[in-house]
């Protein structure tokens, strides 16, 4: 009775496994286009070839055994394996080994399993994990892929490589329709001439081009940048930067920030708008406007809009504001070598420091000789002193006045009270300067004197009026002590009790405390000479003899 039930039972399973394996192949001929004449025909999953099927009733009763050759598809999407258990009836399968999966000619996924639910149309594939389209291939070794979506993603950490870049990340997915690669947590972006590390990333693999969302470093051999949102393209080697990041250069000695940047490597230049701040360590040089240009070929720089430049070599900052700065670097020919950089100033220059104080059309700073000079209508002041003329050069040494050249009609006048000024006028005066203050000035050409000398109580004895081809001024306590007189002159002295307005003052006299800047934060004020204020012409005159009456007895 027992062989007759096992013969059954022989019988039976050999009908089935013949039933199947004919079912399978007429599938592979015919399926196909009948899935193709409705939709409803595409939710299933077709199996279209086998080399064997079999069936077990105890491994699993409700899988179809299949080996070597298996393939199967869903409506445009055929899926490779060497063996699959296959459940009909829930519409899925598992596919073991040499996975293979291609839909049209734009996307290929490989791996060693896969687990697929026509129903959810959902791809589990894991284990050397590859997936290929147009512009790039991706690695990892767990990946789903939502086919409703067009959307993968993997979770256990994975590899995306294109034409230039290769970019990995702890967790990614990729839309093979957007062409959009999102990758989270230890993003870390290589190419030939530069490294990117982020958070959060998303990548355009046609474009090539990253946004960043998350706090990013971009690192090549010159350039650093940190920035927490915008996006660079890895082709053009162009990133556009918000959210005030940052560039730095030089090994970290000139940074730039701004609101917004936008910054071409392959070009060598940047753009920055809105609160932008220039940091030059190596020359201790802060400059801050509300645009700035950068060339990295010429290591130049224009910043303007309420622009500002600190320099601090010193203890003391200098402060000074112009509509417009340029900052230039000059080279040996062979352009390796840099010889020294120029710092420009534009229109309605003003600066401020607490020993000294300036006001002029332009301004030029070279490290070549540390001059400054002032170009059209400058005045300098210190302490109670003003000098001013067409063109004034400051030598400094250690960011200190060294020694200062005035060109043209220069004036220097001295304060001692709100009426009495010293003044000495002429062509050109040059004032020499110890530690910070004034020692001597030299001055020539049709110069004129108006002088208070003081006795012992401090007391002005009289004023002396001379004129000279050349003259020395001595001083002591930023006060004069002393007048050399060389060559001829003509000179008179005026009793304090005899002194008009007319003779107090030099025909070029004015004191300009109103144009003086009082603080750094002054400087952002422009107060402009009125037309009774400009420069006059210096003549040589005669300096009349006075008429002194005696007093009577």
């Amino acid at each position: 009775m027992k062989r007759i039930f096992s013969s059954i039972y022989f019988v039976l399973a050999l009908f089935t496994l013949f039933c199947q394996s004919v079912a399978a192949q007429s599938i592979a001929t015919e399926s196909e286009t009948e899935a193709s004449d409705t939709t409803a025909a595409e939710k299933f999953v077709y199996l279209l070839n086998a080399d064997e099927l079999r069936y077990s009733e105890w491994i699993n009763p409700d899988a179809q055994i299949l080996v070597g050759n298996v393939t199967f598809r869903q409506d445009s999407m055929y899926m490779y394996c060497d063996s699959a258990l296959f459940f009909q009836n829930d519409n899925s399968f598992n596919a073991y080994h040499n996975i293979r999966v291609e839909q049209g000619d734009t996307l290929f996924l490989y791996g060693d399993s896969l687990f697929y639910d026509g129903n959810t149309r959902i791809l589990k594939i894991r284990d050397n994990v590859r997936i290929e389209n147009t512009t790039m291939v991706l690695l990892t070794d767990s990946l789903n892929y939502e086919r409703d979506a067009d959307l993968g993603y993997f979770f256990a950490g994975g590899t995306l490589l294109d034409e230039n870049n290769t970019l990995t990340s702890d967790y990614g997915q990729f839309n093979t329709q957007t062409k959009l690669a999102t990758f989270i947590k230890d993003v870390y972006l290589e190419s030939e001439d530069y490294s990117l590390s982020s958070d959060t990333l998303i990548y355009n693999t046609d474009l090539h081009t990253a946004y960043f969302v998350s706090p990013t470093e971009i690192v090549s051999e010159e350039t650093t940048i940190h920035t927490d949102r915008g996006n660079f393209n890895t082709d053009l080697k162009e990133a556009v930067l918000l959210d005030r990041s940052e560039i730095i250069q030089q090994n970290g000695d000139q940074t730039m920030v701004g609101d917004s940047v936008i910054f071409n490597d392959a070009k060598g230049m940047a753009e920055a708008f809105g609160n932008v701040q220039i940091r030059n360590y190596a020359d201790k040089l802060d400059v801050d406007g509300e645009y700035a240009y950068f060339s990295q070929e010429n290591d130049s720089a224009v910043i303007t809009g309420n622009a500002l430049a600190i320099e601090y070599s010193a203890g003391d900052s200098l402060y000074i504001h112009a509509d417009t700065f340029r900052l230039l670097s000059f080279f040996n020919e062979s352009g390796d070598t840099l010889l020294y950089r120029e710092m420009r100033a534009f229109n309605k220059v003003k600066a401020y420091r607490t020993d000294m104080q300036m006001v002029a059309d332009s301004l030029v700073f070279s490290s070549l000789d540390t001059c400054l000079t002032l170009y059209k209508d400058p005045i300098v002041w210190s302490e109670n002193q003003q000098v001013l003329g067409e063109k004034i050069l400051v030598y400094m040494n250690d960011s200190t006045i060294d020694w200062a050249h005035v060109i043209g009609q220069a004036l220097f006048v001295q304060q001692i009270d709100t009426v009495h000024y010293n003044q000495i006028a002429g062509r050109e005066m040059k004032a020499y300067f110890k530690n910070g203050a004034i020692e001597r000035t030299d001055v020539s050409g049709n110069v004129l004197v108006i002088y208070y000398p003081e006795d012992e109580d401090m007391e002005m004895m009289g004023m002396n009026t001379t004129e000279a081809s050349q003259l020395s001024a001595y001083f002591m306590n930023q006060e004069v002590y002393k007048i050399v007189i060389r060559n001829k002159s003509n000179g008179v002295m005026y009793p304090m009790d005899q002194l008009t307005d007319k003779l107090m003052y030099l025909n070029n006299f004015n004191w300009f405390s109103n144009l003086r800047p009082f603080s750094r934060y002054d400087i952002f004020y422009w107060r402009g000479k009125s037309a009774t204020e400009q420069l006059k012409s210096s003549p040589v005159i005669d300096i009349p003899l006075p008429t002194l009456n005696r007093k009577k007895d």
